[in-house]
């Protein structure tokens, strides 16, 4: 919990960052109030069933590791015996005190429950980190105070815990939650930020922690937040613990009777309360009104945590390795997950954060003036190659091909992460992809000049059968043809016209003629075009004397034969169109 209304009090210096702000970061993250976290969205029988908590806390953990996060659980150790009365109310939900809360010097620390539901959700959640290669640290008391205390000896960059008094135990960087929609992101607070925009600095904190209550204490009561930050900040960070150890909470009463001389009938009950209050710790007790006010100072300026030489911080900062195999066990026995299934989910970011270090090794070999070209560089790159360009959520990424690494092939990494690590990839890439395209180009090119051909044949052909139709449909109308059908075995067809113009008025010849309407063929036999057809005869014709033709047997049409079709001239029509239409679309 902490202390009462401080995050509201901190709300101004509060920062939302995206996600991978946390990239190449140190952490250290508080367990219990990650399990607190991930409880409370999964707060149904089913769900505690299904282990959506563990779930959970498993994919923000793959979330940080492909951001090569260093990271470190801190669980929580016995309970503070300063602690212990707030955590009997809290338990029994009531707010008697007990013999303890009288004299807290006989009281020693609680050991924790450790067959609780919650001390088993831990326990699993300890066993899952192992599997990752995450390093657990157990504390001797408060988790959050050992956090602080790794953050401000800088062997950690930052802290996740949402107990705000984190603070006063010395933190200066705090995560309080994270989020992975969206691209993901945390909110986060600098005690830099909180010394410059407010003014509170850790002394500053732990008299709000007096005044409102947390923890430690139960607070004044019926004073508020902004009147404990206006009299914390007229006393100022550098005595206020002073005053407090020397005065008690005294100079509240001076403070807060100095600003309200003029009515202030309508807080009556409530003054006198914080006067009985006051007077209580002021003057009717005051060497146990010391004791308490310096046992929560000392609790919150020295706590009991492993220094920062100790052997088991020591061992929480080493490097562990990921165990694969293990963690398809525990993925199997949890979530009830094959193995290509937990391998598809962790994968990845293994091989992401593998790339990160890559990246983090040649940019520092950069900056102490070593650049050598990738194939020179002794640790081999885990990028084999690019595969294509994309955009996930709204960012730039590439698809690429890994190298020696078991079970994966390829996955989508940023595009900046690459640009880092290895530019010579993404030019090798760039290259290849303007040779196809080069190629492409060529391809179509000469694929469009062969179509090109192909359609000057068809169109071609399509011409000759248009000239062809038309040919034919003049000579319908044609009566030199009009009058014959050849058969036989002709080779060619012999036009059937006088010979000679004498021959053909020659009266001898055409005695038996009314009019100029018949004319001899070969000087053989006469025919009638114009006369009504008569039945239609076989007439042989005698050969003629340069012609190779046997017989020639004529058949007389009649005049509505001659006609052209309607049908043949709407096809006629209809193939013209078809032609100036592929003319059209042809490029």
């Amino acid at each position: 919990m902490g202390v009462k209304n401080l995050w509201d009090i901190l709300e101004s210096c509060k920062k939302t960052l995206p996600l991978h702000h946390l990239q190449n970061k140190k952490l250290c993250i508080d367990l219990s109030c990650w399990m607190v976290q991930l409880q409370k969205v999964n707060k149904s029988h089913s769900c505690m069933n299904e282990k959506n908590y563990l779930r959970g806390l498993f994919h923000r953990l793959r979330a940080l590791i492909a951001l090569n996060c260093s990271l470190i659980f801190v669980t929580d150790g016995s309970i503070p015996a300063i602690k212990l009365p707030t955590y009997r109310r809290r338990l029994n939900s009531g707010n008697e005190v007990t013999r303890d809360e009288k004299n807290l010097q006989k009281v020693t620390s609680l050991r924790r429950n450790m067959g609780s539901e919650f001390s088993f959700m831990i326990k699993e959640a300890k066993v899952l980190a192992t599997a990752l290669g995450i390093p657990c640290l157990d504390g001797i008391e408060e988790a959050e105070a050992q956090c602080a205390l790794l953050n401000s000896e800088l062997l950690c960059d930052g802290c996740f815990t949402s107990d705000s008094d984190v603070f006063l135990f010395g933190a200066r960087t705090v995560y309080r939650d994270i989020c992975l929609g969206d691209g993901g992101h945390v909110v986060c607070y600098e005690m830099a930020d909180i010394e410059g925009q407010l003014g509170f600095g850790r002394n500053s904190l732990i008299t709000l922690a007096l005044l409102l209550g947390g923890d430690y204490s139960q607070g004044v009561y019926g004073l508020g937040p902004e009147s404990a930050c206006q009299i914390v900040k007229s006393v100022g960070d550098n005595v206020v613990l002073q005053k407090v150890a020397s005065e008690g909470l005294s100079f509240v009463k001076k403070k807060r009777g100095s600003k309200k001389q003029g009515p202030v009938s309508k807080c009556n009950n409530k003054e006198n309360s914080l006067d009985q209050e006051i007077n209580i710790n002021g003057s009717e007790h005051d060497s146990q009104r010391d004791d308490q006010f310096l046992q929560v100072i000392n609790a919150y300026l020295k706590p009991k945590c492993h220094s920062v030489d100790s052997d088991t911080v020591h061992r929480a900062f080493a490097q562990y390795p990921f165990q694969r195999a293990k963690l398809q066990q525990i993925c199997a026995q949890f979530f009830g997950w094959p193995p290509e299934k937990t391998d598809e989910y962790i994968l990845p970011k293994i091989a992401e954060r593998d790339l990160r270090r890559f990246c983090n090794l040649r940019s520092t070999s950069s900056d102490l003036g070593l650049k050598l070209p990738l194939h020179e560089i002794p640790v081999k790159c885990p990028l084999c190659g690019i595969i294509k360009h994309r955009r996930v959520l709204g960012r730039d990424c590439y698809e690429v091909s890994w190298e020696d690494l078991d079970g994966i092939e390829t996955s989508i990494v940023p595009a900046d992460l690459v640009e880092s690590a290895c530019p010579e990839k993404i030019v090798e890439f760039e290259e290849k992809k303007a040779e196809e395209k080069k190629q492409n180009h060529r391809k179509a090119r000469r694929k469009k000049s062969e179509k090109g051909s192909s359609v000057a044949e068809i169109d071609l052909k399509l011409q000759r059968l248009l000239l062809d139709i038309e040919l034919g449909s003049s000579s319908i109308h044609d009566p030199s043809f009009s009058s014959m059908l050849i058969s036989g075995n002709c080779t060619a067809a012999t036009e059937v016209y006088p010979t000679n113009q004498d021959t053909l008025f020659d009266p001898k010849s055409s005695a038996n003629c009314n009019d100029l309407s018949c004319y001899e063929v070969g000087k053989s036999e006469v025919i009638d075009l114009l006369s009504p057809p008569p039945p239609r005869q076989n007439h042989t014709v005698p050969k003629f004397p340069q012609s190779n033709c046997q017989d020639i047997e004529v058949i007389d049409l009649s005049e509505s034969e001659t006609d052209v079709s309607p049908e043949h001239e709407k096809k006629a029509r209809e193939l013209r169109f078809f032609l100036d239409s592929i003319r059209d679309d042809i490029p």
